[in-house]
């Protein structure tokens, strides 16, 4: 009885012995781990990144990696599975094969920079060229926007310098430069960034030659525009702007070549090349040749005030219309002329070339009663 007793007792601890070691085995076939980390093609943690496993029997389990590029499959049977990730510049999903044995499987650590650059050696080089395409891309936009910023500042502060008192016009007179300068640095610097074979390049010169134009810097801005014309010989604007500077230079017949090339580019918008041109006339006292392209501006754009009111003045200045007879000087004004001061009061009564073209009327029917040209002696009081 005793002997069976013994046998009996020794069978428990042999049974409860068993049961101790099967029991955290078995726990541990339902709490596996799979987990690692995965970098970017940029060499950055790739965050929300959509990553799954499949067991050998079918079972898929999805999920994400953490902001730092991490992730983690837990309470997994022991058995063999297929990693997969799907990063959006791959056609096909990123496999590994693990096991979890014992609990555990060995780390899976990706890092795509590092597959790339084995695997594909030339993509990763594009890639590489690219990112700084990219990044220069970025500082270009960067400066940009500042020079654009600047060049604001200084059509506001050009504005202020006819209205500042007398001893102050020199400080406005040289905020206007320096903004200049400011602007010009940038788009330069934009320049500089700008991705090799750019096609901004014109925009770049043509935004300096504004800069250059607004502070009185002719040469400088007459190289930009001509830049800019050289890169984009099709847009009206750039001669338009070209044709301007030329025209204050007194270079009339450079200024005329330009603003009937901005005509010619854009017909439908031509009346504001033929009134500039116009205007460089008027300003360089050539009145009698302003008014052929005043009236083909007029032509196309029968709604500007300040075209209708210097083409009656430049009508006026026509040499042409002043004959000498005996003691009088007679005026026979060129067809339209009266009509032209009419349209400019009427579209701008009020305004400044309202105002002039009103004046400019009154002057004309005063000239076409004569001038008188004899000079009388006044006679001596007694």
């Amino acid at each position: 009885m005793l002997k069976f007793t013994k046998s009996y007792a020794l069978a428990i601890v042999m049974v409860l012995g068993l049961a101790c070691v099967f029991v955290p085995r078995a726990a541990a076939q339902n709490n596996g781990e799979i987990n690692g980390s995965i970098i970017n093609f940029d060499g950055q943690p790739w965050g929300d990144l959509a990553v799954k496993i499949k067991s050998d029997q079918g079972t898929v389990t999805e999920g994400k990696t953490d902001a730092n590029g991490k992730f983690s499959f837990t309470g997994l049977k022991n058995g063999k599975y297929t990693f997969a990730v799907q990063p959006p510049e791959m056609a096909n999903p990123f496999t590994v094969q693990t096991e979890v044995h014992g609990g555990t499987a060995n780390p899976i650590n990706l890092n795509f920079k590092e597959i790339l650059e084995k695997q594909n050696p030339e993509a990763a080089a594009q890639r590489k060229k690219s990112q700084e395409d990219q990044q220069k891309f970025t500082g270009m936009k960067e400066h940009f926007a500042k020079g654009g910023a600047f060049l604001d500042q200084e059509r506001l502060a050009k504005a202020e310098v006819a209205k500042a008192p007398t001893d102050q016009r020199d400080a406005a007179k040289q905020k206007v430069i320096d903004l200049s300068n400011q602007a010009v640095a940038e788009f330069q610097d934009a320049q500089k960034a700008a991705p090799e074979k750019d096609s901004n390049q014109h925009l770049f010169w043509a935004r300096m030659g504004e800069a250059y134009d607004l502070a009185g810097r002719n040469d400088e801005a007459i190289n930009a525009y001509q830049q800019a014309i050289a890169i984009k010989p099709d847009n009206p604007n750039y001669y338009n702007n070209l044709g301007n500077v030329l025209g204050r230079t007194g270079k009339i017949d450079e200024a005329k070549a330009a603003y009937t090339k901005s005509a010619e580019l854009d017909p439908p918008n031509a009346a504001l090349a033929w009134r500039n041109f116009g205007i460089s006339l008027y300003q360089a006292n050539r009145m009698t040749e302003a008014i052929e392209p005043l009236k083909k501006s007029a032509e196309i754009d029968p709604k500007s005030a300040q075209t209708w009111y210097l083409l009656g003045t430049c009508m006026v200045a026509d040499p042409s219309i002043y004959k000498t007879v005996g003691d009088k000087i007679e005026v026979t004004p060129k067809p339209g002329t009266e009509e032209a001061f009419q349209k400019a009061i009427e579209l701008d009564p009020n305004g400044s070339y309202g105002m002039q073209a009103k004046a400019g009327l009154e002057q004309l029917h005063q000239l076409t009663g004569g001038i008188d040209t004899k000079v009388a002696n006044k006679k001596k009081k007694s």
